[in-house]
């Protein structure tokens, strides 16, 4: 395993120097260190946005679900193409909005447009508490790949820490634009290990993708199709989830922000064109999870299913490029997760609450501060509260979509009103934790942040029109 590791810490280390040196040209600004200087072109945004997809999410949480759940796994698919259908409407509104008043967070957008630094804050605290278990996600992951890819020569807290270093290295120094840059080598590495593994298994085990799901249908009757092996995942779960997902994907405050950073409206109109390509892979990434399933029956860690029939079936060396590209797939969306957290707090809870008359070099350094802190934050939480990887990220969507009736009916319906939105959210964010505490969720068959959703929604509007409507103008 000398060999794995070596390749496995190298990429880290390559990683890490190509975000330094991507900010050595990088202004010292508020604009260049949060939305890149508002001009990065189709490729980095591409990158980007799809690192949103290709995270340890879908190298390990993915197929474990896949392994251990069956079909009801097949929603992420289905809500990555709904959100990029989504996105050709809404993003390049934003992007124009953005441009025209300086926009660098997603709170700013609300501040704008409902005129109250209230519900800017509110917004902000939302966001960072949704980010924080999306961001233990992506540390969590990065310890269990690289400490299976190791062979155990790295333990997970260690491999953790590393990542910790490293992506607060390149976020402080380099901001997006170093992010962007890491995507870049991030993306290669990643689509090289999905292609090898999610054709490779299948025809080594089976004979070929074909053969392989039909001896998944023989050997584990109704593991492909809904509820698959749960007894609460069903249709209605599946269609309400995706749905919630897909409403929410680009209410992420870090996505929302990655908006404001295309060089023009028509990278953003072209990037939802060609993002659903990204979809295809991940079919790749589920093969492997239902032949594992056959492979290695009853794994402790159904999230480890990927890493181990690679272990069984490839070199050690090959092992230590599956970590390394898993690792890296880990460092960049919790790169921009740190970045948009750490610009959440700054812009928009501390300096309006404590330093009002805080100038824009004065949020660049607090900001620059919290990334630490961030970070810091969601290490202890994925060190000492472990959980499921795609349970993680579900519960970051139930708390960010609740923003998405603020965003849309902001931008298309004048009526709307600053306590409509308030209302609505206090409304959804009650509704959802007040499910998941008891233990009802789903609920009815349905996810229990869309039903959240859908009662925000109603009070949303129902408020509006008995309320005076906001003055806040995006012309």
């Amino acid at each position: 395993m000398t060999v794995a590791l070596a390749i496995i810490l190298a990429t880290i280390g390559l990683a890490t120097t190509v975000g330094l040196v991507a900010g050595r040209k990088v202004e010292s600004t508020l604009e260049s260190w949060t939305v890149g200087g508002r001009q990065l072109g189709l490729v980095l945004v591409w990158l980007l946005m799809a690192g949103e997809i290709y995270t340890t999410f879908i190298f390990l949480g993915a197929s474990g679900w896949a392994y251990r759940r069956g079909a009801p796994a097949f929603y992420i698919p289905i809500y990555g193409t709904l959100a990029y259908a989504i996105s050709f409407f809404l993003l390049p509104v934003l992007w124009r909005v953005g441009k025209r008043h300086g926009l660098h967070t997603q709170p700013d957008f609300f501040v704008l447009r409902y005129r109250s630094r209230a519900l800017g804050v509110m917004v902000a605290l939302l966001g960072v508490v949704s980010i924080v278990p999306y961001l233990q996600l992506q540390l969590h992951g990065l310890g269990l790949v690289v400490e299976v890819a190791s062979d155990g020569a790295i333990g997970a807290g260690a491999a953790i820490a590393l990542g910790f270093v490293a992506s607060c290295a390149f976020v402080h120094t380099s901001g997006l634009k170093g992010v962007a840059w890491v995507a870049v080598l991030k993306d290669v590495l990643m689509i090289a290990a999905v292609a090898v593994v999610g054709i490779g298994v299948p025809r080594l085990y089976f004979g070929g993708f074909g053969a392989t799901y039909a001896a998944v249908a023989e050997r584990l009757p109704g593991h492909l199709v809904f509820p698959g092996a749960t007894t609460t995942m069903g249709v209605g779960w599946v269609m309400s989830t995706a749905l919630l997902s897909g409403l929410g994907f680009y209410m992420w405050p870090h996505l929302f922000a990655t908006a404001f950073s295309a060089r023009s409206e028509a990278i953003i109109r072209r990037n939802a064109i060609i993002m659903p390509i990204y979809q295809v892979p991940i079919l790749l990434v589920f093969t492997v999870g239902f032949a594992a399933a056959l492979v290695i029956p009853g794994l402790a860690n159904p999230d480890m299913a990927l890493l181990e029939i690679v272990k069984r079936t490839w070199p050690p060396w090959f092992l230590g490029f599956v970590g390394a590209a898993g690792a890296v797939t880990a460092m960049v969306p919790a790169a921009v997760l740190v970045l948009g957290a750490a610009a959440l707090l700054a812009k928009n809870v501390i300096c309006p609450i404590f330093l009002p008359a805080a100038d824009e070099a004065t949020v660049m350094r607090l900001s620059r501060l919290l990334v630490v802190a961030v970070m810091g934050a969601a290490l202890l939480s994925a060190l000492l509260l472990p959980g499921e990887l795609v349970g993680l990220l579900i519960l970051g969507y139930d708390g960010v979509c609740q923003l998405f009736p603020g965003v849309v009916l902001g931008l298309a319906w004048r009526r709307v009103s600053r306590a409509g939105v308030v209302a609505g959210l206090l409304t959804g964010v009650g509704v959802a934790l007040a499910l998941i505490l008891s233990g009802n969720d789903p609920v009815l068959g349905l996810n229990a942040g869309f039903v959240a959703l859908a009662a925000n929604a109603l009070v949303t509007v129902v408020v509006s029109l008995l309320t005076r409507p906001s003055e806040g103008s995006l012309v």
